[in-house]
């Protein structure tokens, strides 16, 4: 018979999670849990917040903030460990339970791993209602838990304490499969997060988890062989999966080998390195010029490990002409562009088909044009980050700011991970960021969730504390989120964040007007005001209140200093500079569909309308579009 031990049910999820293992890139066994962001209320300080101070040894518990700040960075953490390991948050009933549906809807776009325990109302009803319930007049079963439902990819409610017995293993599963992988929520009663049970020793006993790698199936490799065989033009968009199955030395083998050039997504920046002769630069709405014209001629597509969301396509027009090859692990994902898929993971797909097509490689005319369109992006890129003498005056603008960034540290390309999320400046960041590592850019865009930024850094710099964190984000999304900046002091995670202020929400605005919408609610001098005006925010002494140093600067070069006294410094340093919100860099983009009024009062709207249709028009042609409603960076 085997032997029990009696523990509380949150004792024993606490000791659960504690005994998960993972092996390191070095071999090393390691937590597959790094900890557990709590912040306690009644609904979990007295079950769940003693079981994670008894095991506090083991699985560190931190306090942050905000809950949502705190899932955010768990995702973040996640991301930077390219999935092999990840983290838990624990919130109490009602709002800190509601606080991450953001962060799930986050994690569960992006395909990201995160733990969610919301503590939950009592099972046995007898306080019923208690603080924070939310009553359902219909359904006596709902908390506000279930909103976590559709946002997860596994949720469950645990109702008795033996029910852990099979959901934990069932959560494992899902946290630790490429396919399945995303936000898991265990619903924890308070009343039920205290009953003991006597559990069995072996289910708490320690568990080296091994990650998958789906092996491609010979028939749609053949296919897609023979595919590449006979095209001419073919162009490989590498995303996300890429860099998650560690697959960068495999990506850069099959364009070396067959010659092939390569485009980016925003999760895949980085797989292949920035002065890599077959690296033509991101795709799409945020695209390079070489990427997007290259994409634009290709006849064959090889999407490895992206969702293909419409910023990659320029909203299925990019390459509508092209054939499509999918490599995915999801089926789901695979699925798209509707050519052929091969059902894999990337690293193991990749191999494959590069064995299936050895002796083949494109025309030495695609080649040559790839390499050099891809050399003429780069000399682009750097003109517009080597600029530092503005005229009297003039404000700079993202792409200076991202060239004083990396001048101000020579090892920037290797050591540096930039973190960012929303605005302009994800367009301007996959443009413009060089990066010789993968994981070196962290750009969370399938959400594009303002307020993520300060937050990511945060779990980027737990995960990678050796390295230099560089939080760049707008002063919309700063005011969104972040109280994260006294966790990071607090931890003595320290991060540098540079705030660009340009007085409102620059994107949108430029957005709005491309639409042929007037100047509205974005910037604030466009914004409904009281009699005192719209305020003036000092981002550096916000920050010094919160425990970081901070410093305000007027110009590229003061930027540059301040830059060099932040990377010396030994804690959370943050620097603000005023910047134009009218310009972006030129170069490059593409269409992008945003539906336009049919009918208006506005001249500019109705322009703008004719040219939306036009554009649909030539892409149900299949036809690139013209760039009569090009969007280009202004998104």
């Amino acid at each position: 018979m085997s032997s029990t031990v009696r523990l509380t049910m949150a004792q024993a999820l606490v000791r659960y999670l504690a005994a998960q293992q993972v092996r390191d890139e070095g071999g090393q066994i390691v937590p597959l849990f790094g900890g557990v962001f709590a912040i306690f209320g009644h609904g979990n300080v007295a079950g769940l917040g003693e079981a994670l101070h008894a095991q506090r040894a083991t699985l560190p518990t931190y306090r942050a903030h905000s809950e949502q700040g705190m899932a955010n960075a768990a995702v973040a953490y996640a991301k930077a460990h390219m999935r092999r390991r990840m983290m838990a948050v624990t919130s109490s009933i009602g709002p800190g339970a509601t606080n991450l549906v953001t962060s799930a809807a986050l994690a569960h776009v992006n395909r990201l791993p995160v733990l969610l325990l919301p503590g939950d109302i009592f099972v046995s009803r007898a306080p019923d209602p208690v603080l924070q319930q939310l009553e359902d007049f219909s359904d006596g079963t709902v908390s506000v838990n279930d909103c976590l439902r559709p946002i997860s990819r596994y949720f469950d409610r645990i109702v008795r304490p033996d029910q852990l017995l099979t959901a934990l293993p069932r959560a494992l599963r899902v946290l630790t499969d490429p396919a399945l992988c995303g936000p898991v929520t265990l619903a924890l009663p308070q009343d039920v997060q205290t009953e003991a049970y006597d559990w069995p020793e072996s289910f708490l006993a320690p568990r080296i988890h091994a990650f998958r790698a789906l092996p491609a199936a010979e028939d749609e490799i053949a296919a897609a062989a023979a595919a590449l065989r006979s095209a001419r033009r073919p162009v490989v968009v590498a995303g996300g999966g890429v860099l998650y199955s560690k697959a960068s030395d495999s990506l850069r083998h099959f364009a070396e080998a067959h010659g092939v050039p390569v485009a980016e997504t925003q999760a895949g920046k980085g797989a292949l390195a920035w002065d890599h002769p077959l690296q033509l630069g991101p795709a799409g709405v945020c695209g390079s010029t070489a990427a997007n014209a290259l994409l634009a001629e290709a006849d064959v597509v090889i999407a490895i490990g992206t969702r293909l969301q419409d910023f990659t396509t320029g909203s299925n027009a990019l390459f509508a002409g092209a054939r499509i090859i999918t490599l995915n692990v999801n089926g789901y994902d695979a699925l798209k562009g509707g050519g052929l898929d091969i059902l894999a993971d990337a690293r193991l797909g990749l191999d494959a088909l590069s064995t299936a097509l050895q002796g083949w490689s494109v025309g030495d005319d695609w080649l040559e044009n790839a390499k050099r369109q891809a050399n003429e992006w780069r000399d682009i890129v750097s003109q517009v980050t080597g600029q530092r003498e503005l005229p009297s005056g003039t404000l700079p603008y993202d792409g200076e700011i991202i060239g004083a960034v990396q001048r101000s540290d020579p090892q920037s390309m290797k050591n540096d991970i930039v973190v960012c999320a929303a605005g302009t400046l994800p367009a301007e960041l996959e443009k413009l960021w060089r990066t010789s590592t993968p994981g070196g850019y962290h750009m969370e865009y399938g959400y594009s969730c303002m307020g993520y930024e300060i937050a990511g850094g945060l779990g980027v710099k737990m995960a990678k504390p050796d390295r230099e964190v560089i939080v760049m984000l707008g002063d919309g999304s700063y005011l969104m989120l972040n109280a994260e900046i006294a966790t990071s002091v607090m931890l003595g995670m320290k991060l540098i964040i540079v705030v660009l202020d340009n007085r409102g929400y620059g994107c949108i605005n430029r957005l709005q007007q491309a639409c042929g919408g007037a100047p509205f609610n974005n910037m604030w001098d466009d914004c409904l005001q009281g009699a005192e005006g719209a305020p003036t925010i000092d981002f550096a002494a916000h920050a010094r209140a919160m425990g970081a140093e901070a410093e305000h600067v007027g110009s590229i070069a003061e930027l540059e200093q301040a830059l060099t006294r932040a990377r010396a410094a030994r804690r959370t340093y943050l620097i603000s500079i005023s910047t134009d919100h009218r310009r972006t860099t030129e170069q490059g983009g593409t269409w992008w569909e945003v539906a336009i009024p049919e009918v208006s009062t506005r001249t500019a709207v109705i322009d703008a309308r004719h040219d939306y249709e036009i554009a649909k028009q030539q892409r149900r042609s299949k036809i690139a579009p013209v760039n009569s409603t090009q969007v280009k960076s202004d998104v």
